[in-house]
Formats: structure tokens, C-alpha cells, sequence
């Protein structure tokens, strides 16, 4: 049929790649290639200023639905030194790190964010993608009808 091939504009993943190290060059403060390479090496120093930070870490619990979800949040906390955790019996859904508040005001929860939403972007255009193409060509939500 006319229109079966319907093409998506697909995000690949090195334009994935890409566009996460641009969000973390933004939270580093780097605006050009040499402004990222200085900030990769800035890491280190951002790591060593959070310990130094006069505020006491406070414990901040986070509830994130997926897996995929669960696993950013925990490597960029490794990213910046933090060791993420959960207690015994809480949901797997649960994320528990210790930091400063407006450590995490400030970066962890926006950069997380950002983060979230470039893989949430690129995972949606995927599973359509993948869907149209291996499954039914309409990938669209269910109709509504009246009750």
C-alpha cells in the first residue's frame, strides 16, 4: 500500500553520545571542544569541591520507575563520587544518595534530567521505529471509544 514505508527521522546512537556529552559539558561550564576537554579534567576538581562543600550531605530518596531510569541517575552519582544505595526491604524503585542540597539542586537532579529526557527521546524513536518495522506498520496508541 501507498505510505506503508513511512520513514521516522531516527537519532543514532553516536548523535545520542554526542548530544550526552554536550548536556554534561553544559553542567561543566564548557561552551567549545577545548572548554570539554578542560571540563573532563575539571571532573576531578568538581569531585574534590563537592567534598569540600561547608554543607553536611543530606539523604535524599528517589523513586524512579524503570530500570533504565535507575541506572542513569546511579552512574551519574558515580560520575560525581556518590555512592548510591537503597535499604533492606525498600522498593527497587527506590534510589537513596547521600550529597549536599544544592549540589543536588543545583547539578545532580538538573543534569539528570536533561539526560533523561535526550534517552527518553532516543528510546521512543527506537521502539516506534522497531515496531513499524517488525511488527505493524501503525505504532500508534489504541483508538477511544465511547463507554
Amino acid at each position: 500500500m501507498p505510505g506503508d514505508n513511512i520513514k521516522i527521522p531516527m537519532t543514532t546512537e553516536q548523535q545520542l553520545r554526542q548530544r550526552l556529552r554536550k548536556i554534561y559539558a553544559l553542567f561543566e561550564g564548557a561552551t567549545t571542544a577545548g572548554e570539554r576537554e578542560a571540563a573532563a579534567a575539571a571532573l576531578g576538581r568538581v569531585k574534590q569541591s563537592l567534598a569540600a562543600l561547608p554543607e553536611p550531605p543530606v539523604e535524599f530518596q528517589v523513586m524512579l520507575p524503570d530500570l533504565w531510569r535507575r541506572r542513569l541517575f546511579a552512574a551519574l552519582c558515580r560520575r560525581y563520587g556518590l555512592k548510591p544505595y537503597r535499604y533492606k526491604r525498600q522498593r527497587h524503585t527506590t534510589v537513596v544518595v547521600r550529597a549536599p542540597s544544592s549540589f543536588v539542586d543545583r547539578t545532580l537532579w538538573p543534569e539528570y534530567l536533561q539526560l533523561k529526557q535526550a534517552l527518553d527521546e532516543y528510546l521512543n524513536e527506537a521502539t516506534e521505529r522497531i515496531i513499524r518495522e517488525e511488527v505493524d506498520h501503525d505504532a500508534g496508541e489504541a483508538s477511544e471509544r465511547a463507554g
